[in-house]
This record gives structure tokens, C-alpha cells and sequence, in this order.
């Protein structure tokens, strides 16, 4: 296996994206989006864990129950969640295990299946939100003024896609 010297990489890499992204106009843009998106996640989730023992992804499930009047079908939980699809179902057991949900099937159709959040799941949820909700406005509404985050809530608009993964 042949290795290039990290300047042959970094060169190639500099014109594969020249040609995609000419004058590389909005990169640093995406690049802060970027750091923001995971700098903040890991320190949401790490605060979290620290102070409650749930993961944010964890979280995220319960509170996506919750908007939902208290369940969903798998497939749209995994629409609306912040973890992959695949993931999912792994996460969804072990939530069922500790008793904060639980999965039955989804009426007359056989494959499908609905997860709902159990009154467990819900004091928990009550339990954890507060801090998660503290670190949103600690970590990023308060680095921000109205102005600036109205500009950014428009402009993530712009770009949002449906990102329903098959």
C-alpha cells in the first residue's frame, strides 16, 4: 500500500473540493456549523450523563415520545430522533429493559411497531429535561443575541431536508 505525503493529500483534497465548490464559497460556514453542531452535542450529552446518568440520545427518544402525546410508530421515532436508524432498535431495548418504554405491535399490521413512553419513562423525562434545557441556554442561546439567532434560524431553514433515512 502506497501512502502519499500529507501535502499530496491535502493537495488533492484542495482540488477535488476547488471543483465542487468553487472559490470554496460557504466552506468555512459549514466547517463552524460543523464544530458547532459537534462540540455542542458531546457537551450536552456529556452534562447530561454527568448529572443524571441519561445519555442525550437516551433523552432525545423520551422527549420525542413526549411530543407525540406519549408514542410512536418505530419507523417515524427513528424519523424524528437524533441517532440513526439502525441504532434505534438497540437503543428502543435497552429503554424497554429499564422500563422508561415500552413496544407493542402496531395494530393490525403486523410489522409494525409502536414504542411508548411509560410513566417511568415520563419521570424520568420530567427529571432530566430541566438540565438539558439548562445547557441549550447556557451552551447556545445565551452566546447569542435575538438578531443572531433569528439569522441563524432562518438561514438553517434554507437548508433543512427531509432526512427520513431508508
Amino acid at each position: 500500500m502506497q501512502i502519499l505525503p500529507e501535502t499530496d493529500a491535502a493537495q488533492l483534497l484542495g482540488r477535488l473540493v476547488e471543483q465542487q465548490v468553487p472559490g470554496g464559497r460557504g466552506l468555512e460556514a459549514w466547517r463552524s456549523l460543523l464544530e458547532a453542531h459537534a462540540t455542542l452535542m458531546r457537551r450536552l450529552d456529556t452534562d447530561l450523563v454527568r448529572e443524571t446518568g441519561l445519555a442525550l440520545a437516551d433523552f432525545d427518544v423520551l422527549a420525542q415520545l413526549a411530543q407525540a402525546d406519549g408514542e410512536l410508530r418505530m419507523t417515524e421515532l427513528a424519523d424524528r430522533a437524533l441517532i440513526s436508524r439502525s441504532g434505534m432498535s438497540r437503543r428502543v431495548a435497552r429503554l424497554v429493559n429499564e422500563g422508561l418504554v415500552h413496544r407493542e405491535k402496531a395494530g393490525t399490521d403486523a410489522r409494525g411497531v409502536v414504542v411508548a413512553l411509560t410513566k417511568a419513562g415520563l419521570a424520568r423525562l420530567a427529571e432530566t429535561a430541566p438540565v438539558h434545557a439548562r445547557g441549550i441556554s447556557e451552551l447556545f442561546v445565551a452566546q447569542l443575541d435575538d438578531r443572531q439567532l433569528a439569522l441563524l434560524e432562518a438561514a438553517l431553514s434554507k437548508v433543512t431536508i427531509d432526512c427520513s433515512f431508508g
